[in-house]
């Protein structure tokens, strides 16, 4: 499973990462590299608060313009 992010470049250098179908899934990291390996933790985290709450898991949009895909390893689901 795929969620679309942003990933923003931020004023003291590096990326601001969000995701428009799980806002509570944050983070940033210093190059292009690690904010994709921050933005599947922060992705991981915010869709367990789901799991956690007995809440419906947030069904993934299709990417807008600007955005970059970022994947849920299948372990996550079978946990």
């Amino acid at each position: 499973m795929r969620f679309p992010a942003l990933f923003q470049p931020a004023p003291e250098g590096g990326f601001v990462v969000t995701f428009r179908d799980v806002p509570e899934a944050i983070t940033q990291g210093d190059s292009m590299d690690e904010a994709m390996d921050m933005a599947q933790d922060a992705l991981i985290t915010g869709l367990s608060f789901y799991s956690e709450k007995n809440q419906p898991m947030p069904i993934p949009s299709e990417a807008l313009p600007g955005e970059l895909m970022v994947e849920i390893p299948t372990e996550f689901f079978r946990s």
